[in-house]
């Protein structure tokens, strides 16, 4: 791949997910809102990602879809242009871009609604580029495996294992999914048209399978990347907000 004049401009937002575990917040807020020292979650998110250079935005909606809508506008005061995708019944991860299709143009991002981070995500491009890789997952330490995809890398950071959720006897990897991907669009022709699809549990691991270039990007100490799946890490992460723990910055 040419990546000389590359530059990846468009990022899907996986917002559609119900929040189950982020109750009773999230019984009518939808947790992409849920605040963070007052701002909502996604709103760092979109600076974040305006910051590397992203300029569309595609979020797919089920849950409480239309108060995201209402609160997002076009996003044209967040200097972005969105577009939304309503999913009457929940696809997946992968299903949910798969039918979005033909809003990628070429390299583009994933970033899952829960997570708020703040790490170089164009170091991550130009990982994804070196390397000329299908896909590059952000990774981090873990210490609770059950819990997240596990990861295992060769020295060149090569993926050669990705599984979701093992069981809490299973050996745990050093590594985790950090639920941001830089993929090539070459990547939805794995997941099929139609029905729900994941891809913790049903893409990634056929491409590894198939020997193809999936790579890990390795996020440093000094990186924050926390999921706020759940109450106790939604209120972790307005804490660190809040304290300055944690540099999170929101511009309109």
């Amino acid at each position: 791949m040419d990546t000389s004049s590359s530059r990846i401009t468009k990022a899907m937002i996986l917002a559609a997910g119900e929040g189950t575990r982020l109750r009773p917040l999230t019984l009518e807020t939808p947790k992409v809102l849920l605040p963070l020292a007052g701002v909502p979650l996604i709103c760092y998110t979109f600076t974040w990602l305006r910051s590397h250079g992203i300029e569309e935005v595609c979020i797919n909606l089920h849950h409480l879809g239309n108060r995201i809508k209402e609160s997002l506008g076009d996003g044209s005061r967040l200097g972005v242009e969105i577009r939304y995708s309503d999913e009457d019944v929940l696809l997946g991860t992968a299903g949910g871009v798969k039918r979005v299709e033909d809003f990628f143009d070429g390299t583009f991002v994933v970033v899952y609604g829960d997570v708020l981070t703040n790490f170089d995500l164009s170091g991550m491009m130009k990982l994804h580029w070196d390397k000329q890789a299908l896909a590059t997952l952000a990774v981090t330490e873990t210490f609770n495996p059950s819990e997240v995809g596990v990861i295992q890398m060769g020295k060149d950071g090569r993926i050669l294992s990705f599984r979701e959720k093992p069981r809490k006897e299973t050996k745990p990897g050093d590594v985790a999914s950090g639920g941001i991907y830089v993929l090539e669009k070459d990547v939805l022709d794995s997941i099929p048209s139609q029905g729900f699809c994941d891809f913790a549990y049903d893409v990634f691991p056929k491409l590894i399978r198939a020997n193809l270039p999936v790579y890990g990007y390795v996020l440093g100490q000094e990186d924050y990347l926390i999921d706020i799946g759940t109450v106790d890490k939604y209120l972790k992460a307005d804490e660190d907000v809040k304290s300055g723990k944690v540099k999170m910055t929101y511009e309109e």
